[in-house]
C-alpha cells in the first residue's frame, strides 16, 4: 500500500497545535527554537566527549552515547514542527507526514525503551557482580544489546503503523493536538476502532509498563546489594544510579500516562506530549553530565591537552 495516499479522500489533517494567540505564539516560536538547539548541542557534546577521552571507554558510556544520539534523533522528529508550525495560523500535516511521524516516534521510543535497559543490567552487574563486571560486560555483548535495541524498535513502530495504516477517514480531519497522535487518529476514523486502539494501549503502554515494573525491581537489588558496600563505594553507585533512575522515570511515566489508560484524548494530552517529546530529551544529557564526576573530569582534561 502506498503510505503517501489514504484509502479515504482525507489527504491531510488540520492540527490546532498549542495555541491561537498570535503574541504567544511569537514567544513559544523563540522558546522551542532554543529548547531545539540546546537539545542537539548537550547530546552533541555527550557524544563528542565521550568519542574523544580514553576515561570514558566503559559499557556505560557506550550505552549513553547511543541514548544521546536516539534524543536528538526524537527531538527532530517533532520539535521542528512544532516550532514552525506558530508562526503560522493554520497549520497541516499530511498523510504520508503523518504516519512517518507516527513510525519515527514509535521507533526511536521503542529503541530507547531497550537502550535503557540495557544500561540499568550494566549497573546491575558492575554493582552487584563486580569481579565478573569485565567478562559479562564484553563490547561484543554491548554491540549486541544495541542492535537489538534498533531492531525492536523497528518491529515495534512497523506493528503500531499497520494498525492505523487501513483506516477509513470520511472527515473532519481536524486533530486538537500540534502532532499527530495514535489515539487522535482513531477518533477521527469512520468505523469502529475499539480493538484497535486496544492493541495499541497493549503494544506501547504494556510494553512500558512491564519493562518498567522490571526496571523497578533491578533498582530494588542493586539498592539491597548496596549495603556490603563501603560508604564512597555507596555514595558513587547511588550518584550513578539515581541518575539513570530519574531518566528512565522521566521516559517511562509520560508513556505509561498516554497509553495505560481507556482509549480516549484528554486535553492534559498536549502537556504531558509536549514533555516527553521536547523536554526530554534535554534534560537526559543534563541529568547524566552535570553531577558526573567522570564527565567533568573528562571535560578538563580534553581542555587541558588542547590548550598544552
Amino acid at each position: 500500500m502506498d503510505l503517501t495516499t489514504p484509502p479515504n479522500n482525507v489527504t491531510e489533517f488540520v492540527l490546532l497545535g498549542l495555541t491561537q494567540n498570535p503574541h504567544l505564539r511569537k514567544i513559544l516560536f523563540m522558546v522551542f527554537l532554543s529548547i531545539f538547539l540546546f537539545t542537539l548541542l548537550a547530546n552533541l557534546f555527550i557524544v563528542i566527549i565521550v568519542s574523544l577521552s580514553p576515561t570514558l571507554s566503559t559499557p556505560m558510556y557506550f550505552f549513553l552515547t547511543y541514548l544521546a544520539v536516539i534524543d536528538a534523533a526524537f527531538s527532530s522528529v517533532t520539535t521542528p514542527k512544532i516550532t514552525i508550525d506558530l508562526l503560522y495560523q493554520r497549520t497541516t500535516i499530511s498523510w504520508g507526514g503523518c504516519l512517518t511521524q507516527l513510525f519515527l516516534e514509535h521507533f526511536l521510543g521503542g529503541t530507547e525503551i531497550i537502550v535503557l535497559i540495557a544500561m540499568s543490567y550494566d549497573r546491575y552487574v558492575a554493582i552487584c557482580k563486580p569481579l565478573h563486571y569485565t567478562t559479562i560486560m564484553r563490547h561484543g555483548l554491548c554491540q549486541l544489546l544495541v542492535v537489538v535495541a534498533w531492531i525492536s524498535g523497528i518491529i515495534h513502530a512497523t506493528v503500531q503503523i499497520h494498525i492505523v495504516l487501513d483506516l477509513p477517514f470520511c472527515g473532519p480531519n481536524v486533530i486538537d493536538h500540534f502532532m499527530c497522535e495514535f489515539f487522535a487518529l482513531l477518533e477521527l476514523a469512520c468505523t469502529d476502532t475499539y480493538w484497535r486502539g486496544i492493541v495499541i494501549s497493549v503494544n506501547t503502554g504494556g510494553m512500558c509498563l512491564l519493562f518498567f515494573f522490571l526496571l523497578i525491581v533491578s533498582y530494588m537489588v542493586i539498592l539491597n546489594s548496596l549495603k556490603s558496600h563501603g560508604s564512597e563505594g555507596r555514595r558513587k553507585a547511588l550518584s550513578t544510579c539515581g541518575s539513570h533512575f530519574t531518566v528512565m522515570v522521566l521516559f517511562f511515566v509520560p508513556c505509561i500516562f498516554i497509553y495505560v489508560r481507556p482509549v480516549a484524548t484528554y486535553p492534559v494530552d498536549k502537556l504531558v506530549s509536549l514533555f516527553y517529546g521536547t523536554l526530554t530529551p534535554l534534560l537526559n544529557p543534563i541529568i547524566y553530565t552535570v553531577r558526573n564526576t567522570e564527565v567533568k573530569n573528562a571535560v578538563k582534561c580534553l581542555l587541558k591537552r588542547r590548550v598544552i
